[in-house]
């Protein structure tokens, strides 16, 4: 068969649909998790300083490192398991410890991460968490367990994956500073089954809390808006009671729709960013297939009731936000429509005024031309007088005949003249 030129991406494209497999685990177990995001413009970061990061603890391991420009990696450090994966605004970290301590929750899990490493960070830590996996004991045990573990205000239960394993978390920060999980499996549940949980609960903890930096956004900008909000309403009501100048109001428009572009600019990203974790966080909820524990509040019933009114608050805040803006816009529209009418109609009184001086200046440009035409004449007709002089007084004619004479003549060429030239002149 003739060969055919591959596209330089085709391998790379169908390798990212396998690049971040879940993990296969075994209960009982501990997984340690940790998201790091710098904090500011963390989409425009340099991935080479977080891969630069990720070597320095696999050098302290002895372990092998990744592939080249990779987002993913997936090995052994020591006598854990890391998991590693870079995204769009953070990279994560996730070290499964094959055994349970003594203490649940232990803070002392944590310290697989070195506490020099961790000051290395490029970045600063948007959450972590200890994910306790063992294996299902009686509903008994289980609830009492959650009752000690949790806060029973805010705790969220749910059998998942057709009761194969139960999930539990408040979604709180423990006084180590960390999130807390526990996952109940049963003993013949599937290693990737149950690697599909733990890395389920790692994301809907860390797109959560990547979500809520919408709402953190909008906590900024609510009281700025509802000033802009206040000073865009006046300035309408300026436009409409005509209590100050148009071109004074205009420019009092024109800033007020600046600021709210530059804002609109400022948060679009973030904004989007919201929208998009939060389907993520959604998407992973329904997936678990959960079903009720002991009529306790499952996952989605826990976002609804304390996340899902924080992404409606994001939601609203950005309709006003664009709101605004066009209405800002709107408003300027009409008020340099209104400031060029105006304009249209000085402009139009200032060509009847230049008409009616123009009119005024020929008048008198011709007034000017009739005594041009009188005094021209006169000196014409002293100067044919004194050429006619002589003849006169040989043909004894007096001089006044002579100059009454030659006067209306003259004056007739002079007018004459006058004219051609006018006429060649327009």
């Amino acid at each position: 068969m003739p060969s055919i030129t591959d596209h330089p991406l085709r391998f790379s494209l169908a390798n990212e649909l396998h690049a971040r497999p879940f993990p296969s685990l075994s209960a009982p177990c501990v997984a340690v998790f940790l998201a790091v995001k710098q904090p500011m413009r963390a989409i425009a970061r340099d991935r080479g300083v977080d891969r630069a990061h990720l070597l320095n603890l696999l050098d302290r391991f002895g372990a092998v490192h990744p592939s080249p420009n990779s987002n993913h990696y997936f090995g052994k450090i020591g006598r854990h398991t890391l998991k590693w994966e870079s995204h769009s605004e953070f990279v994560t970290y996730t070290v499964f410890i094959e055994h349970l301590s003594e203490r649940a929750f232990d803070p002392a899990d944590f310290e697989v991460f070195p506490a020099d490493w961790l000051s290395l960070a490029p970045g600063v830590r948007i959450t972590s968490a200890l994910i306790r996996i063992e294996t299902r004991n009686s509903q008994e045990t289980l609830s009492r367990a959650i009752s000690d573990w949790f806060v029973g205000e805010s705790v969220a239960v749910a059998r998942v994956l057709g009761d194969t394993a139960t999930i539990a978390g408040d979604f709180r920060i423990d006084a180590a500073g960390h999130s807390r999980f526990a996952v109940s499996a049963d003993k013949d549940i599937g290693k990737r089954s149950l690697g599909r949980i733990v890395q389920r609960l790692c994301e809907i903890e860390t797109y959560k809390t990547m979500s809520m930096l919408g709402f953190s956004r909008v906590g900024e900008m609510s009281g700025r808006m509802g000033q802009v909000d206040v000073e865009l309403t006046r300035l309408i009501e300026e436009m409409s009671g005509n209590t100050l100048p148009a071109q004074d109001t205009l420019i009092g428009l024109l800033k007020v729709s600046a600021e709210l572009e530059a804002m609109v600019s400022q948060a679009s990203f973030r904004f989007s960013a919201t929208h998009a974790y939060e389907e993520i966080v959604v998407q992973r909820i329904e997936v678990l297939r959960e079903e009720r524990f002991e009529g306790r509040q499952i996952f989605e019933e826990f976002m609804s009731r304390r996340y899902t009114p924080a992404m409606r608050t994001v939601s609203s805040a950005e309709v006003r936000l664009r709101a605004m803006a066009d209405r800002a816009m709107r408003a300027g529209d009409l008020l340099r429509t209104r400031v060029d009418v105006e304009r249209s109609t000085q402009n139009q009184s200032l060509l009847e005024s230049m008409d009616r001086r123009a009119d005024a200046q020929l008048r008198l440009q011709r007034t000017v031309e009739g005594l041009s035409v009188v005094a021209i004449s006169y000196y014409a007709v002293s100067l044919a007088a004194y050429l006619l002089y002589p003849a006169a007084e040989m043909a004894q004619i007096s001089r006044g005949v002579v100059t009454a004479g030659v006067t209306l003549p003259i004056v007739g060429i002079v007018w004459w003249a006058m004219r051609q030239v006018r006429k060649r002149l327009d």
